[in-house]
C-alpha cells in the first residue's frame, strides 16, 4: 500500500493503542516506527515521568512540539504523537501539511481497562483514572476530531484495528484523487 511519501501520524488519548497498532502497522507497510514519546525521552536523556517530575508538564509540552515537528519533517514512516501532541495547532498545522493523521478513538470504558494495567503514565498519576480520561477527552476530543481519518478500537484487536486502518487508507487515496472527503471509520 501507497501512502504518497507521507508520514502515517497516529493520534487519541493516551490507551488509545497507538504504539501497539504503530508498530504492526508500520510492519505491514514496510515502514519505520517512531514513538514520539520514546523520541521526547530519548532527547531529553529522563523518561516522561523523570520529566513531568523534575520540569513539569509545560517544560514536556514544549519538547513534545519541538521533537514533533522535527519527526514530523523527515522520512515516511508511522508516527505515534503523544497523546497530547495533536492538540497543538502547530503540530496539526504541520501534520496536516506533512502526514495522514489517523485517530484511534476509544471509549472511556476501554481506556479504562488498557490504563489500569500499566504504570509510568504520569498524567494518571494519584488520580482516579476514568474521570481523569474523561476530562482529558473532553479537552481533546476536538482536537483529535481534525485527524484525515478516525478509527473506532473498542473491541478490536491491534491486528483488527491495522486492516480498518489500511481500508481506510485506500479510501482516503482514493477520496483525495477524486477531489472528495474521505470517509470515517
Amino acid at each position: 500500500m501507497q501512502i504518497h511519501n507521507k508520514i502515517l501520524l497516529l493520534v487519541g488519548i493516551m490507551g488509545a493503542g497507538k504504539t501497539r497498532t504503530g508498530k504492526l502497522l508500520a510492519r505491514r507497510l514496510g515502514l519505520s516506527f517512531i514513538d514520539s514519546d520514546h523520541e521526547v525521552a530519548r532527547t531529553a536523556n529522563h523518561s516522561i515521568p523523570e520529566i513531568f517530575e523534575k520540569y513539569g508538564e509545560a517544560e514536556f509540552r514544549r519538547l513534545e512540539r519541538e521533537v514533533m515537528l522535527r519527526l514530523l519533517d523527515g522520512a515516511p514512516c508511522v508516527l505515534a504523537a503523544g497523546g497530547g501532541g495533536f492538540v497543538s495547532d502547530e503540530i496539526r498545522d504541520a501534520a496536516k501539511e506533512k502526514a495522514i493523521s489517523v485517530w484511534l478513538k476509544a471509549d472511556i470504558e476501554t481506556l479504562v481497562k488498557r490504563l489500569s494495567r500499566g504504570k509510568g503514565r504520569p498524567m494518571l498519576k494519584n488520580t482516579d483514572i476514568g474521570k481523569r480520561i474523561e476530562e482529558l477527552l473532553e479537552k481533546r476530543a476536538p482536537a483529535y476530531a481534525e485527524a484525515d481519518i478516525t478509527i473506532v478500537t473498542d473491541g478490536q484487536t491491534p491486528q483488527n484495528i491495522v486492516r480498518l486502518i489500511e481500508t481506510e487508507l485506500e479510501r482516503h487515496a482514493d477520496s483525495r484523487s477524486k477531489g472528495s472527503n474521505p470517509a470515517q471509520a
